[in-house]
């Protein structure tokens, strides 16, 4: 089966799946999907290992929670301008930490998202530690009524198609190319005569605007933005999925996602709720000593064993 029938086939089975499954739960898989899809696009394709990533989820809902509760933005305007607001953020966070390279650029993300998460628990437009609540779904271009779930759902899926449409076109450009030469080896792409930290430097904002979009759909699906959109500990929970996906391919953060979205949905109403963190600990571990391709690149290695 090639790439344009099996992406056919999941786009026919996201049509089908609110008839079998809680459309809340299909749109939460599918904000964490695109929000590991864009930590991928730095992660598995650029070589860019960010612990920050949270900011840029939290800041696109944050900023479209508020417009939306007090300028009356329609949907579409609110997402549009969380995902810019996101975007800017990236773009001045980017040149700060693509100067570094490994470890430092992981510690420099880690250290800007704390910067976020402190002012937005204090910022007074925030809400605090209550965050916003009750944000309004609207109605999408006018007449389109998204507090009907199914409606909503349509439209979460819509959007993911968008992001996951531009990471792929982003991977298989010259752009993209460009970017796993660096990830593969950086001195070489430097000795071509390419500027390195400007190509990072627009994967990251690409990164970071689609991070933001997640964040501002995720924003009114639930209709709140709260601090654990820009906590650390999701921030994590991203690179979990990548890497349980399958890092550097373009379905393993979906798989990835829609796996942790799930142990965490079933498990947080029975009497392991408690341990919902160690279990992800011990699954991560599992995943770096055993197959460190993810789930989607072990599949992709028996195909060419057996095929």
């Amino acid at each position: 089966m090639n790439d344009k029938k099996l992406y056919l086939a999941l786009f026919i089975l996201a049509l089908a799946a609110p008839a079998v499954l809680y459309p809340v739960f299909l749109m939460k898989v599918l904000c964490f999907a695109l929000f590991a899809c864009a930590f991928n696009l730095l992660l598995g394709f650029a070589g860019l290992l960010s612990f920050g990533h949270a900011a840029f989820l939290g800041t696109g809902g944050y900023v479209t929670g508020y417009l939306m509760i007090n300028a009356g933005l329609t949907p579409e305007l609110g997402i549009l301008a969380g995902t810019l607001a996101a975007g800017l953020l990236g773009a001045v966070y980017g040149k700060l930490a693509v100067r570094r390279e490994g470890i430092y650029f992981a510690m420099v993300t880690l250290a800007l998202a704390q910067l976020a998460f402190f002012f937005y628990l204090q910022a007074p437009f925030t809400g605090g530690e209550d965050g916003l609540q009750g944000v309004p779904r609207g109605e999408l271009f006018g007449f389109i009524d998204l507090s009907n779930n199914l409606a909503m759902y349509y439209f979460v899926l819509a959007i993911f198609v968008f992001g996951f449409w531009l990471i792929r076109r982003t991977v298989h450009s010259p752009f993209g190319q460009v970017l796993k030469a660096i990830r593969e080896n950086e001195p070489r792409a430097i000795s071509l005569g390419y500027n390195v930290n400007d190509y990072k430097w627009l994967a990251f904002v690409i990164s970071s605007a689609l991070a933001g979009l997640a964040g501002s759909t995720k924003t009114l699906v639930f209709q709140l933005a709260s601090l654990n959109d820009v906590h650390w500990h999701l921030s994590g929970e991203v690179v979990l999925m990548t890497l349980v996906g399958g890092m550097g391919t373009l379905l393993g953060p979906l798989v990835g996602a829609g796996a942790i979205v799930t142990i965490q949905n079933y498990l947080s109403g029975g009497e392991l709720g408690n341990y919902i963190h160690i279990i992800l600990g011990a699954i991560f571990v599992v995943c770096v000593l055993a197959f460190r391709s993810g789930i989607v690149g072990q599949f992709q290695k028996m195909l060419k064993q057996n095929f």
